[in-house]
């Protein structure tokens, strides 16, 4: 399927600091609903448009935090913040007002300082098949006595008027979630503690535990993102640069996405970093390279910042080159939106921008923007993204605003 190159349309969003060479980490947030876009931002602002775009409305409440989840919900939308509090709210769709707030950090802790890894994150947020439900993945980052890694997290079900109808604690680092009706997905990136498993399946109704799985390799590194599908789940991991479709009796494949590969007189690897299955395939999508000595290489992972399409059956249908970075992806039916950041070692800004991909297809559309996209949201007929201005070390030129965008 041919790819689309597409036009935009955009509205600004304030003023905020510039991205630099190397990633900021997420600080922004988009999702789509009936009435338009909303747009969460590095100040802890929550904005409405519609689909002009013009303003609806905007919420500029005394938040401490940077909004880094969003998701519509029970008639209004669901925000999650990376801050001191660790504050998921729900804002009426109509008016931006807060209904109902919780704060994670009563559960996971206070940060030990107000320094961007170690606040309490909202890691991600998704809602139910039917929207009864939302489940929310908060973590916390500290460190040990022994200088050691360590994390608080929570996984919780929200009813619609806030109430929590259970919650799963783990000394592990969630990195995102996956529902469907009967099925909440786990995903563990890094579990130098206790939890042992990259991976729960939970039971919506209850929160029990139903299934766990662990990639094979050594280190705390677990998995990078998970996709519920038919009869079981797809899973990027960064144990060992697969990607893997586990069913009811186990693995049905694994393919090979950033493995370790020779490049002169050095090794490098990229993670899989993203995941979206459905019954026609799955797409992966995989982030930087990176020397398994040190960090600094001038050598390329040849599947670094691609998407990869994985038919059901496990043979790889496809393999599109993203061109920088992704911080999240988002996904409707079999469509995956992947918003392109800066390749921070090459500092192309031809890169930015977005990608559509259909899973069995391959990439349908394209979209470039000045600034970095670092957040985006799809459905069956709109993509819309978050872009973020840079300014790389080597020119010092910024590069584009923080700006809403439309893709057409």
């Amino acid at each position: 399927m041919p790819s689309r190159q597409t036009s935009s349309r955009a509205v600004e969003l304030g003023g905020v600091q510039p991205n630099g060479s190397r990633q900021l980490g997420r600080r922004s947030s988009v999702c789509l609903t009936d009435d338009g876009a909303v747009a969460g931002l590095a100040d802890g602002t929550v904005a409405a448009f519609d689909g002009d775009p013009t303003e609806r409305w905007r919420n500029e409440a005394d938040h401490r935090g940077s909004v880094v989840a969003l998701a519509p919900f029970a008639d209004g939308v669901l925000a999650g913040e990376r801050g001191v509090d660790g504050e998921i709210r729900l804002h009426d769709a109509d008016t931006g007002d807060v209904r109902w707030r919780y704060r994670t950090a009563d559960d996971i802790g206070d940060p030990e300082r107000e320094t961007r890894f170690y606040l309490p994150f909202v890691a991600d947020a998704v809602v139910s098949d039917g929207g009864k439900r939302a489940f929310v993945a908060a973590r916390r980052y500290e460190r040990g006595p022994d200088g050691g890694r360590n994390f608080r997290s929570a996984v919780y079900a929200f009813e619609a008027d806030g109430s929590v109808a259970w919650r799963f604690a783990a000394d592990a680092s969630p990195i995102s979630l996956a529902a469907d009706g009967d099925r909440v997905a786990v995903a563990y990136n890094r579990c130098p503690g206790d939890h042992g498993a990259g991976l729960v399946v939970l039971d919506a109704d209850t929160g029990e535990e139903r299934r766990r799985w662990d990639p094979p390799g050594g280190g705390d590194r677990r998995v990078g993102d998970v996709a519920l599908a038919p009869g079981g789940f797809v899973a990027a991991s960064h144990a060992d640069y697969r990607g893997y479709r586990i069913d009811g009796d186990g693995v049905r494949w694994a393919v090979d996405l950033g493995r370790p590969v020779e490049r002169g007189d050095e090794t490098v690897y990229a993670y899989p970093n993203h995941v979206h299955a459905t019954g026609a395939g799955a797409v992966f999508v995989t982030g930087n390279t990176y020397p398994e000595a040190g960090r600094e290489t001038d050598a390329r992972h040849p599947s670094e910042h691609t998407a990869v399409g994985v038919t059901p059956d496990g043979d790889v249908a496809f393999a599109d080159e993203v061109g920088g970075f992704s911080h999240e992806t988002a996904i409707h039916g079999d469509r995956l939106a992947v918003p392109v950041a800066q390749h921070f070692r090459e500092r192309d800004a031809s890169r930015h921008g977005v990608r559509v991909y259909d899973v069995e297809g391959g990439r349908t559309e394209s979209w470039s923007a000045p600034g970095v996209v670092t957040a985006a949201a799809i459905d069956a007929d709109r993509v819309t993204g978050v872009e973020e201005p840079v300014t790389y070390h080597d020119d010092g030129e910024q590069r584009g605003a923080y700006r809403l965008r439309l893709f057409d």
